[in-house]
């Protein structure tokens, strides 16, 4: 069989690889700037579920997370009368989402801490409310200097989206090892997709740059 007969099935993984990647960074994103500036909340309810979401979710594995979310939610949900059973595409999302987002919390609550203070006691000069400081003196210094990192986590995430093969949703990875157990072509498959991988990587390096290049120019106007 020839390489290129392998395109097809492969491009109808890639695409929904493209969609988790899409939607889970997107929503990861909102994670990590509600849960990194919940961490820097003067509230100990919405501090301490902060750290609690951080903490279990970086130090746990992805892979256990999308299990249990996958497998052992349903199950809970059933022993208290609730139908908690997710599609694996919403399992898959979710999972890399809380994933990203407790890595990203501490990309924004770092790049928060590390406004200037004199920025902080300008604003309360001017008797800003702390939404007011927030939102229109720390994040609007704050945000450019996140891009970088939250490029890498963007980037991670799209490797990391080949996990969700494990429940049986047809990304990528799955498509690949379906053709890999019914053909036994290993090299050119996996080949195939790993120059896929790098090329989706490069793509997505490309589009954080751009949004990075303009939120600086953002700041610089604003300035």
């Amino acid at each position: 069989m020839h390489w290129t007969d392998y395109l097809g099935p492969l491009m109808e993984g890639a695409w929904i690889t493209i969609e988790l990647t899409v939607y889970s960074t997107i929503l990861g994103g909102l994670f990590s700037f509600l849960f990194g500036i919940g961490k820097l909340s003067g509230n100990w309810f919405i501090r301490g579920f902060s750290i609690v979401y951080i903490e279990v979710f970086r130090g746990t594995s992805l892979l256990v997370q999308l299990f249990w979310l996958y497998f052992a939610l349903p199950i809970a949900g059933d022993m208290v009368g609730l139908d908690l059973r997710l599609p694996p595409v919403a399992a898959g999302v979710l999972a890399l989402a809380l994933n990203v987002g407790a890595y990203g919390a501490e990309v924004v609550r770092g790049a928060i801490e590390a406004v200037s203070r004199n920025q902080y006691e300008a604003a309360t000069a001017l008797n800003f409310t702390s939404r007011q400081t927030l939102f229109r003196v720390a994040l609007p210094q704050a945000v450019p200097e996140m891009m970088p990192s939250f490029s890498n986590l963007a980037v991670q995430n799209l490797k990391d989206t080949a996990l969700v093969s494990l429940v049986s949703l047809a990304d990528l990875a799955f498509k690949a090892e379906q053709l890999r157990n019914f053909y036994q072509d290993s090299t050119t498959i996996y080949t195939i997709i790993l120059f896929m991988y790098f090329g989706m990587a490069l793509v997505l390096s490309l589009a954080m740059r751009m949004l990075e290049n303009a939120l600086g120019r953002w700041r610089g106007v604003r300035r």
